[in-house]
């Protein structure tokens, strides 16, 4: 090629590079992942079906116990389940069949609607830490959390891109009464965010309140319609639903929300220590659930879920980050792909008590896993410490790091023109260098993922600007997010009818703090 005409390519390169980044802005900034690389499969089809039939062995012969529910009981019972007591035998093949009325993926609706989430298929969607009675932060320590600091984490989950949905309890609000908080929560996830959120599932009245707040926000037509809300439905393993969780499910089920039934596994103390036995388990309980949902409300939509990981065999407490939960997750993605259902496992887990080392690589380990093996729900994405005890401010916007270099990943690798980078090598040549050719110009601000919170600088900048370790820079940023936090907007009428809503639940009955 002359002279001229590589001049020529490479100014034509680099006006399709420039086109190309505007066209395509980093994949941060969208609703959720779209997955588009190969996923990672470890049990072939004789283990899988081997687990399928250890599991309708189960639930045949050693059966599921549905505990205080009579109602639940008498559907099993008129849709032929052989039911002794509380304990449920199931013919072989009838969650199945129930479960063909189940959808493959649906849409949680937000607010606003940009912010719509599709669970299932080739997706993923991060969301908080969930459940924590604790939070920490490096100057207040580790203390209860309250309903400023669940505030705060809403608000930091609207503000990170990298997270998709504002999650459910993102930590518990011990300074409000338990009968009253959901409604608070509930509110705080609807004000303070306009991304997806989850219900409460701590009493089938507060799981009502949930859908009747939802009603407000999106109108009573459309929320029978649509998924706005998804829930957190935990088996009491081994084998066991308790009347609560059954409270909360045939709520949300029947007025058409998703749920996600995870049991809930510590290998070795609700589950056998091997990874067979523990996939068999898994599969037993989550198809008694996921089927209950279909007696509830054929069509219902729900996500076949798992939280699996194992125990110390000399202190018996949870670890995090070890290969044996990372099997589990594999296998029971495949057999929820299986099952043409969505699945939920995963996050950035770990036992650590600070945002340290040790909590990196193990939150590693699971987010790693999450990723390959095509997890379409993640809860406890960012912001978990000490086994799920504690929602960490700083560890919070590590994750969220993390979570934003996955979904470059998941992206997988840019194979147009401006990928394949022609013109640059063709401007270059022998021996020179990429820094100022046009197609390094053109997609200089994308290129690479740049992390908001890690130091690349030579260590006399690093120590000129304070040597801050990872922790005291998280720490940093969290509290710029909370300073330049601006609320989305709220239709005022939904507002005020919404806090009319809390204030007339919450006059009605007095304080309970058990």
């Amino acid at each position: 090629m002359s002279e001229a005409r590589e001049k020529s390519a490479g100014r034509r390169g680099g006006r399709d590079a420039r086109h190309a980044a505007r066209k395509d802005p980093t994949t941060v900034h969208a609703p959720y992942i779209q997955r588009r690389i190969p996923l990672t499969e470890i049990l072939d089809d004789a283990a899988l079906e081997m687990i399928e039939a250890n599991a309708d062995t189960v639930l045949e012969e050693i059966g599921i116990e549905f505990r205080e529910d009579e109602e639940a009981l008498k559907l099993w019972h008129d849709a032929g389940a052989d039911v002794q007591g509380e304990r449920v035998h199931f013919p072989k093949g009838l969650c199945r069949t129930l479960l063909q009325t189940a959808p493959s993926q649906f849409v949680q609706h937000a607010r606003n609607p940009a912010r719509n989430v599709t669970i299932g298929g080739s997706n993923t969607v991060f969301a908080p830490v969930y459940g924590p009675p604790f939070v920490r932060d490096l100057e207040g320590g580790r203390r209860y959390g309250t309903i400023a600091d669940f505030r705060n984490f809403v608000k930091l989950a609207y503000a990170l891109p990298s997270l998709h949905h504002s999650g459910g309890t993102v930590c518990e609000p011990v300074d409000l009464p338990v009968n009253k908080r959901h409604l608070d929560m509930v509110h705080a996830h609807i004000r303070y965010s306009d991304k997806p959120f989850m219900g409460s599932v701590t009493a089938p009245d507060r799981a009502a309140d949930s859908v009747a707040m939802c009603e407000i926000l999106f109108g009573r037509d459309f929320v029978d319609q649509n998924t706005v809300l998804i829930n957190l439905i935990n088996a009491n393993s081994p084998l066991v639903f308790d009347s609560t969780m059954l409270g909360a499910l045939k709520v949300y089920a029947r007025a058409n929300q998703a749920t996600v039934i995870s049991p809930f596994i510590l290998a070795g103390a609700m589950s056998p220590v091997t990874v067979v036995g523990t996939l068999t388990q898994i599969l037993a309980e989550a198809l008694a659930g996921m089927a209950f949902t279909q007696l509830c409300r054929p069509g219902a939509p729900v996500v076949f879920g798992t939280f699996a990981s194992s125990i110390s065999m000399q202190s018996g407490a949870p670890t995090f980050g070890t290969p044996e939960p990372t099997m589990v997750l594999f296998g029971a993605a495949q057999l929820a792909r299986r099952l043409n259902l969505p699945f939920r496992s995963g996050g950035s887990l770990c036992a650590s008590k600070l945002p340290d080392a040790q909590a990196a690589f193990e939150s590693m380990q699971t987010l790693l896993p999450t990723v390959f093996g095509g997890v379409n729900f993640t809860l406890h994405a960012a912001g978990w410490l000490e086994g799920g005890l504690v929602s960490s401010y700083e560890k919070l916007i590590m994750d969220a790091d993390q979570l934003a270099m996955m979904e470059i990943l998941a992206g997988g690798v840019d194979t147009s023109e401006n990928g394949q980078a022609l013109s640059a090598i063709r401007e270059v040549g022998p021996g020179g260098h990429y820094l100022g050719c046009a197609h390094t110009q053109a997609n200089f601000e994308s290129a690479f993922y740049r992390s908001p919170i890690a130091d690349n600088n030579s260590y006399e900048q690093w120590d000129a600007e304070g040597g801050m370790d990872l922790p005291q820079r998280a720490n940093k940023r969290w509290k710029k997010l909370l300073a330049e936090y601006q609320a989305p907007d709220l239709d005022p009428g939904k507002a005020e009818a919404l806090d009319a809503f809390v204030a007339g639940k919450k006059a009605a009955v007095p304080d309970a703090f058990v």
